[in-house]
C-alpha cells in the first residue's frame, strides 16, 4: 500500500549468493507495477540486471541444451537477459499494459489480415522480443506450443528451427489456418462474454479507499470525514427496537446471550469499551450465522439515519473499500496475508449501493 493506494505485486523464486561462504540460496524476488523489485533488499530493472550480471543474484544453474529444438518439449534454458526481459513484461502486465506476448499475438494477427514479407519480419521481431525460455508458451497451445509460430517465421526452403522438417508453402498455409481456427474461437469466446459478463463495468474503478483504524484523543471532528466509515464513531443508530450509541455498541450488544450483558455492552462510554465488553461476554449460539445480517442492518441504519455520513459514504464512488485496523477479527477487516476476508468493507460498498439505488427510485 502506497498513500492508501493497492500496488499490485508478483513474486517468483531466485538464488542469492551468500556473501559470508559463498554458495547460493533460494530466496523471494518480490517485482511491483511502479517498476520497484526487492529481494533482501530494495533496486530496479537496472539494478535486477546488474546483480544478475555480476552473479550476486542467479536464476537458475545451467541447463544442458536439448538434441533437437524441433523435438524440444520443454523451453530454452533460463538466462540472466531473460529473466530480467520477464520481470520486465510482469511490470507492464501489473501496470496494465500490453506484454510481449500479447504484443506477438497483435503481430500474428496483423499478418493473417496481410501476409506479407514486410509483415513476416514484424511478426519475427515481435515473437524474439517474448523472453526466449517463454515462446513456447506464447500461443497457450500445450500440444503444438509455439511449433506453428516457428515454422511461419522458418523461410521456404529452409530447416525449421534448423533441425526440424524443412519448411513449405503447405506448411505455411497449414500454420495460417491454425491462427484461423483459433481467431475464430477467439471471437466466439468473446461474444460468449459479452453476452455473460454484460453487467461488468466497462471502466476501472477509483483506485481503493483504505479506511484506518482511527483514534481521536481530545474527540471527533465536528465535520464528517472518511473516519466515519468506523463502527466506533458516535452515531446513535435505533435497530431491532433498542438505541445504541454506535454501530459498534449495537453490534456487540446483539451478539450477547445474556440480557445483562447486553445492557452493559449498550451503555458502555465508548465503542472501544462496548467491544471490550462484548468480546467477554457469552456469545449467542446462533451469532456465526447471523452476525453478517446483524452488521448489514446496523450499517443500513446508521446511513439512512444519519443523511450527512449517507453523503460521505456516497462520495466514495465505486472505489474498493479497504477496512483496516488492528482490533477487528480478520473476518472483518483486510490483512495483509490474504487472512483478511475484508467483510466490513464489502458490506459498506453494499451499504453504498443501496443508499443510490433508493436515492434513484426517489427522482
Amino acid at each position: 500500500m502506497v498513500d492508501g493506494e493497492r500496488i499490485d505485486g508478483a513474486w517468483c523464486h531466485i538464488w542469492r549468493r551468500d556473501q559470508m561462504g559463498g554458495g547460493y540460496y533460494l530466496d523471494d524476488l518480490t517485482v511491483f507495477a511502479d517498476g520497484r523489485i526487492t529481494c533482501g533488499e530494495r533496486t530496479d530493472l537496472d539494478g535486477l540486471a546488474k546483480k544478475l550480471e555480476t552473479g550476486r543474484w542467479a536464476v537458475t544453474d545451467p541447463a544442458i541444451p536439448p538434441p533437437s529444438k524441433w523435438e524440444a518439449r520443454y523451453s530454452e534454458p533460463l538466462t540472466a537477459e531473460g529473466f530480467v526481459l520477464e520481470v520486465a513484461d510482469r511490470i507492464e502486465a501489473l501496470s496494465g499494459r500490453p506484454t510481449a506476448g500479447q504484443r506477438c499475438w497483435d503481430a500474428i494477427r496483423q499478418y493473417e489480415q496481410q501476409p506479407t514479407e514486410p509483415n513476416r519480419e514484424l511478426l519475427r521481431a515481435a515473437y524474439l522480443a517474448v523472453p526466449a525460455h517463454l515462446r513456447v508458451y506464447v500461443l497457450g497451445d500445450m500440444d503444438l506450443q509455439d511449433r506453428p509460430l516457428r515454422i511461419l517465421l522458418t523461410d521456404i526452403g529452409e530447416a525449421v528451427d534448423g533441425d526440424g522438417p524443412v519448411a513449405t508453402a503447405e506448411m505455411r498455409q497449414g500454420a495460417l489456418d491454425y491462427f484461423s481456427r483459433v481467431s475464430k474461437a477467439v471471437q466466439d469466446e468473446q461474444e460468449r462474454q459479452a453476452v455473460r459478463y454484460a453487467d461488468d463495468p466497462a471502466e476501472r474503478g477509483r483506485p481503493a479507499l483504505v479506511s484506518h483504524e482511527t483514534v481521536y484523543p481530545r474527540g471527533w471532528p465536528d465535520e464528517p470525514g472518511l473516519f466515519m466509515l468506523r463502527n466506533d464513531y458516535p452515531a446513535p443508530v435505533e435497530f431491532a427496537g433498542d438505541s445504541y450509541a454506535s454501530v459498534q455498541h449495537g453490534y456487540w450488544a446483539l451478539s450477547a446471550a445474556e440480557a445483562s450483558d447486553r445492557s452493559r455492552i449498550r451503555d458502555a462510554a465508548s465503542g472501544s469499551e462496548a467491544h471490550e465488553l462484548g468480546g467477554r461476554a457469552t456469545r449467542r449460539s446462533d451469532w456465526p450465522d447471523v452476525r453478517l445480517a446483524v452488521m448489514a442492518g446496523l450499517l443500513r441504519a446508521k446511513f439512512t439515519q444519519h443523511p450527512g455520513l449517507a453523503q460521505v459514504l456516497l462520495s466514495t464512488g465505486d472505489a474498493r473499500i479497504s477496512y483496516t485496523g488492528f482490533e477487528d477479527s480478520p473476518f472483518w477487516r483486510d490483512v495483509p496475508d490474504d487472512r483478511g476476508r475484508n467483510w466490513m468493507g464489502r458490506l459498506l460498498e453494499l451499504t453504498r449501493s443501496e443508499l443510490l439505488a433508493q436515492q434513484l427510485l426517489l427522482t
